[in-house]
């Protein structure tokens, strides 16, 4: 499989590159962000692309790709509505309408978050607009679009947060995670398991829809079928 993947740099695109450079059937990784990763590995290529927004100056690099992973997100603190739909809806359509039309037959992975709101009309501003924006990737036309919605998530292999209150706080977490995937292993995840569940997708081709922590941690258990 060839994967495009954005968001390497966060904690969770850490994990899915880590799980995608391992994994036997892929075959090349393309990592596409404002930031290098700064991992040296014969399946992987960077393109350092500033400009999130539009991608005019690489599409002739966007063709020829199983399956996008996109793990770009960023925290809603401190943001307008306006300011989190830009850098949230707008961003992550950008590369979707960009990328359905040149990889039809892709499947396309998005990382939201637990308590999404599809109805777009909660009260809670984040919620509405990932509710947002997975509806309407949901209505591009891609071979398979799968929502992922983790809750807690446990780091492994020194992925770490860009968002430093983020940091802290696992960082104050971090002795308790491991008691909690085994007291409610359908619950919280890890980064690994969400990497081994976006390449259990992409080898399926086929599905997609919502999948909170349980599915998503069911959907792993693929890897080795």
């Amino acid at each position: 499989m060839n994967i495009l993947l954005f968001g390497a740099t966060g904690m969770v695109g850490q994990g899915v590159l880590r799980e995608c450079l391992g994994a036997g059937d892929v075959e090349r990784v393309v990592v596409v962000g404002r930031t290098a990763t700064g991992i040296d590995h014969p399946k992987l290529r960077e393109i350092i692309h500033p400009n999130l927004f539009d991608y005019s100056a690489i599409e002739a690099e966007l063709t020829g790709f199983d399956a996008c992973f996109f793990c770009l997100g960023v925290s809603s603190g401190g943001m307008s509505e306006a300011e989190y739909s830009r850098t949230t809806f707008d961003l992550t359509l950008a590369a979707a309408t960009l990328l359905v039309r040149l990889n039809p037959d892709m499947t396309f992975v998005y990382v939201s978050g637990a308590g999404t709101d599809s109805s777009e009309n909660g009260r809670i501003m984040w919620a509405r607009v990932k509710g947002k924006t997975e509806n309407a990737l949901l209505r591009l036309p891609f071979k398979a679009v799968y929502l992922f919605r983790p809750g807690v998530i446990q780091p492994l292999y020194g992925a770490t947060s860009k968002t430093t209150s983020y940091r802290l706080l696992y960082k104050v977490l971090q002795p308790l995670l491991p008691l909690l995937r085994r007291l409610m292993p359908a619950a919280v995840l890890t980064t690994e398991i969400i990497g081994q569940a976006m390449l259990a997708a992409a080898r399926r081709g086929e599905g997609g829809g919502v999948l909170e922590s349980a599915d998503i941690n069911t959907l792993a258990a693929e890897r080795a079928r």
